[in-house]
């Protein structure tokens, strides 16, 4: 069967989240966007743990189901450690195939560093080291990098990572068969590194909110168990895995270089002409992704392999609902609006990717069908993030927006 699925998200433990990551509001969101598969993040912390026991019907095929969504068991641990006179900011994805899996994990885990104190724990340990733990645990455990190229906390990142895998994973190297491109990158800046091709790579909201899972998934045609998807991502199936669901890259907070203090969005040319620093303080810019791309890619802009998994960049709904209208995303009639088409269309996803233009045309109001549609063409205006920064993308100019805006604040 086919579906989508988000593996990275977090939990209302985690630091900067929505007191609404709970099971109950992950799977009324899912059903509203699509979402068959829901990583349930953060089962290194024993409140968010003790809840998924209590929630989730254990299906015995490594997945978990709540109110007609599956789950899959899932954490991310930051590691922060110092190799070779550097230090390294690391985060991992961990999959875990049951809950009894999880409980060796956390016990032997909670010996590294206090898994209480976030979703996402701080653990002094080498990423090697965790995957060797994980996978002598049990290797049906998956470990997968996280956003592989943000700046502060990743394995390719600027400030705090690795040039090459396996300097990182050492002699687990051959174990790590998918990677997390991240909302900054996409899979064809990652096509750039032949070293990749190897890797499956996959895409997930890391949402902090129920309202944003899915801006970023994954879409399989496959069985609904642990052992397959696994087998699926550690094979790159083609015929499982149909493609992944993309942000525009650019609306990432890191993807181009820069100081937010100061204003400053650079291009990786500009950097260079810059040497690396700010010109109003001359402080080092936070060098971003598609910069480190460039310094690691050994292809041109363009190149496609031959065993590419394909993706599609989307933007939410809500957005394209609020570009529309001219009205920000968290306005109340846009809430209003987005419900409204989900009842008539039965998921955003089927309003993003399944519906076709005579569906959308009939059955939208004529300027949100107009967005959704230049969105599927790519026909967009595109500022880059930078710095921590979220990138703008807009579907409608300035000349589009006024007057059109105010005619569309009450659709339905």
């Amino acid at each position: 069967m086919e579906f989508i699925a988000d593996f990275h998200i977090h939990s209302k433990y985690s630091r900067a989240t929505s007191k609404d990551m709970d099971v109950k509001h992950l799977a009324e969101w899912a059903k509203l966007k699509g979402i068959t598969l829901m990583g349930t993040g953060d089962f290194t912390h024993h409140l968010w743990l003790e809840e998924l026991k209590h929630n989730l019907e254990d299906l015995g095929n490594g997945l978990f189901k709540y109110n007609g969504v599956y789950f899959i068991l899932t954490s991310e641990i930051s590691s922060i450690y110092s190799k070779k006179g550097k230090t390294y900011r690391i985060h991992n994805m961990i999959f875990s195939p049951s809950f009894k899996t999880t409980d060796k994990i956390n016990e032997y885990l909670s010996r590294c560093g206090n898994l209480a104190s976030d979703g996402r724990p701080i653990l002094g340990l080498d990423a090697a080291d965790l995957a060797k733990i994980v996978f002598d645990i049990d290797e049906n455990c998956m470990v997968v990098p996280g956003h592989i190229w943000t700046p502060w906390f990743s394995l390719f990142g600027s400030m705090s990572g690795f040039d090459r895998i396996q300097d990182c994973f050492e002699d687990q190297t051959a174990k790590i068969f998918a990677l997390e491109t991240g909302l900054s990158s996409d899979p064809a800046m990652n096509w750039r590194l032949s070293a990749l091709d190897k890797f499956t790579l996959i895409s997930n909201s890391d949402s902090h909110s129920p309202a944003k899972i899915g801006r970023e998934a994954n879409v399989f045609d496959c069985e609904l168990d642990y052992k397959t998807i696994r087998e699926v991502l550690r094979t790159k199936d083609k015929k499982k895995f149909l493609y992944t669901i993309e942000f525009f890259p650019e609306e990432g907070k890191y993807h181009f270089d820069g100081h937010r203090l100061c204003g400053i969005r650079f291009a990786p040319t500009e950097t260079r002409q810059n040497n690396g620093r700010c010109p109003k303080c001359g402080k080092p810019l936070t060098v971003g992704v598609m910069n480190r791309v460039e310094q690691l890619a050994d292809r041109p802009e363009g190149y496609v392999p031959s065993n590419n998994i394909p993706f599609k960049n989307l933007i939410p709904l809500n957005e394209i609902i609020a570009g529309a209208k001219g009205v920000a995303s968290t306005s109340v009639s846009v809430e209003r609006d987005y419900r409204g088409i989900i009842a008539k269309f039965g998921t955003e996803f089927n309003v993003l990717l399944r519906a076709s233009k005579e569906e959308l045309l009939k059955g939208l109001p004529p300027r949100i069908a107009e967005g959704v549609l230049r969105v599927r063409e790519r026909k967009v205006n595109i500022k880059a993030g930078f710095d921590g920064e979220y990138g703008i993308i807009s579907i409608f100019d300035d000349k589009e927006k006024s007057s059109e805006g105010e005619k569309q604040l009450n659709l339905f």
